[in-house]
């Protein structure tokens, strides 16, 4: 099942019925109503869903955004921050999102677990430059990514805690609105959880039916590109527990969120571990040109016409 994320032309409307025409325009009737939407486009959405313009896939939290922040911030509030106020507004901010989920008859809600308390910008910053430089062979970039990976291991268990804690209250909800629970590969290893610990939740879940993984293609390829995992590998571990994903292609080695069909990823082999009735969800950037995704759409359904 193919769809397109409203992620790509949120941000230039102000109207949401406009919004959900516009994509329409494209080629895609099936949408993915994404995170940093205001209340003030719900009534158009609406509207448009009413009028049987397009079904809806599945809804990424937090939708709508939270009235207080001001910017793209799916990550404002998370369920591992240290502060019980800010666990707590990710809550029920999450409990909203499900509840308009199942207003628009959606199969799924894309969760972000959160984070351990390590800045980006020196840990994954800095390999990511290695790498654009082409030292990834070499001895600091290895030593770097090592004492990474030892750090972080140091200090995950009590935000992997906190991530399973959350799922636990939200699961009951997800099941009254029969909407599976859609936990994210994220693109940091700082994230949580990490493809260590996503097995490991999936595995404490295993007897849930509404809990499950979302695979973000460029995601998982950013960290196959800093040599923290084998994107092949990890999908072949993980797809039992496959929702459905994320599509989007990545220029080397870390400019994600491109055209399919513009950047390196190799789409018939990640395709291969996925269900044939996988939800598959274009999710692009807001700089990507409409006749960019035109072509790209005439592509895949030369090259996928059984995943459209």
């Amino acid at each position: 099942m193919l769809a397109f994320s409203t992620c790509w032309n949120n941000s230039r409307h102000i109207d949401g019925e406009s919004m959900i025409d516009e994509i329409i325009e494209l080629g895609f009737s099936n949408i993915e109503l994404s995170h940093d939407m205001t209340i003030a486009k719900l009534p158009g959405i609406q509207k448009a869903y009413r009028a049987g313009k397009f079904t809806c896939s599945g809804v990424h939290n937090f939708f709508p955004s939270p009235v207080e922040v001001m910017i793209d911030a799916p990550d404002a509030y998370e369920y591992t921050s240290h502060r019980p106020f800010e666990r707590k507004r990710a809550m029920d901010m999450t409990l909203k999102t499900l509840e308009l989920a199942a207003e628009f008859n959606a199969g799924y809600v894309v969760l972000h677990m959160g984070s351990t308390p390590l800045n980006p910008k020196k840990f994954t910053a800095p390999l990511t430059k290695l790498v654009t430089e082409g030292r990834q062979h070499e001895p600091d970039f290895i030593k770097q990514k090592i004492n990474f990976i030892k750090k972080r291991e140091k200090l995950s268990a009590l935000y992997y805690q906190r991530a399973i804690e959350a799922l636990e209250q939200l699961a009951p909800k997800a099941a009254e609105y029969q909407i599976k629970l859609a936990v994210e590969s994220r693109s940091r290893f700082e994230d949580m959880p990490n493809e260590r610990e996503m097995l490991k939740l999936q595995d404490h879940f295993k007897d849930n039916p509404w809990i499950g993984y979302w695979h973000d293609f460029g995601h998982v390829q950013l960290k196959h590109n800093l040599g923290l995992l084998d994107h092949q590998e990890w999908l072949k571990s993980i797809s039992p527990y496959l929702i459905g994903g994320h599509v989007h292609d990545v220029e080397w080695p870390a400019r994600d969120h491109r055209t399919p069909f513009t950047g390196t990823l190799n789409y018939a082999s990640i395709l291969s571990h996925f269900p044939a009735d996988c939800p598959l969800i274009w999710e692009l950037s807001p700089s990507r040109k409409s006749s960019e995704i035109e072509s790209s759409l005439i592509t895949w359904k030369h090259r996928f016409p059984k995943r459209t």
